[in-house]
């Protein structure tokens, strides 16, 4: 595989906190445009490997790059080009909708002219012309959702890291959620998702699977079921799940 076409590479990445390894070195490579599942239990090591990998926590040992750069030594650089987009709502409630894309777009030293533009594309999109001036905490959550992830992209970043971004909305929301995703991934945007929802890990290009800080399965959904000799995801991960010797993230 042509390393050009690389967005996210890791090997033998590991973080260990005193005697306990959250992540045991694991390997694997997302290409440039892919929607990579990154699925596991609660306590299999997912989020403190995202968080290694968006440049927040340093590694014990292992290499890793994010859009080009190393996880040891450009954590910035890694911060300017991806998005992110916690499982917890992450915009500000107490601003309007206009003011948290000109926040977050200003963050990532945006021109005004390209906000501006780029602002009424966007709220054109979501059908939220009318919603602009409103507060936030104001917005069912799903539209919540949707516009955090649209604030997660508006700079344009070469990844978008997902950590469970459709938890608790209904599943009409999560359809037209993972359509967005869709878009994104053809606009050459690399998605890496984290969910607890086995039917959105059809969604995705190729899916790992994570247990007790160890990748334990990694390939597209359709050869996973091939391989496991069942027909969902979900009796996939529970085969899976059910080898995990630890709980708690």
């Amino acid at each position: 595989m042509s390393t050009n076409n690389i967005a996210i590479h890791a090997e033998s990445l590991t973080k260990r906190f005193g005697d306990f390894t959250a992540v045991d070195a694991i390997s694997f490579e997302v290409k440039k445009g892919e929607i990579f599942g990154f699925l596991g239990a609660n306590g299999a090591g997912k989020t403190t490997a995202m968080r290694m990998l968006c440049g927040l926590s340093i590694p014990t040992s292992g290499t890793a790059s994010v859009a080009g750069f190393d996880v040891y030594k450009q954590t910035e650089q890694i911060k300017r080009n991806i998005g992110y987009m916690s499982q917890k709502f992450s915009l500000y409630e107490d601003l309007t909708v206009r003011e948290n894309i000109r926040f977050y777009a200003g963050i990532y030293g945006k021109t005004d002219a390209f906000i501006k533009e780029k602002t009424a594309f966007l709220l054109q999109e979501l059908h939220l012309e009318a919603e602009a001036n409103k507060l936030v905490r104001s917005l069912p959550l799903g539209w919540k959702q949707k516009l955090a992830f649209s604030v997660a992209i508006f700079h344009e970043p070469e990844i978008v890291f997902l950590d469970e971004p459709t938890g608790g909305v209904d599943p009409v929301t999560r359809r037209e959620f993972w359509n967005m995703i869709y878009k994104a991934a053809e606009s050459g945007i690399t998605i890496f998702v984290t969910t607890h929802y086995m039917d959105e890990a059809e969604y995705c290009t190729r899916v790992s699977i994570m247990v007790d800080g160890r990748i334990d399965a990694l390939d597209t959904p359709m050869q996973l079921k091939k391989t496991f000799g069942v027909s969902s995801m979900d009796e996939v991960f529970l085969k899976l799940a059910r080898q995990a010797k630890r709980s708690g993230d």
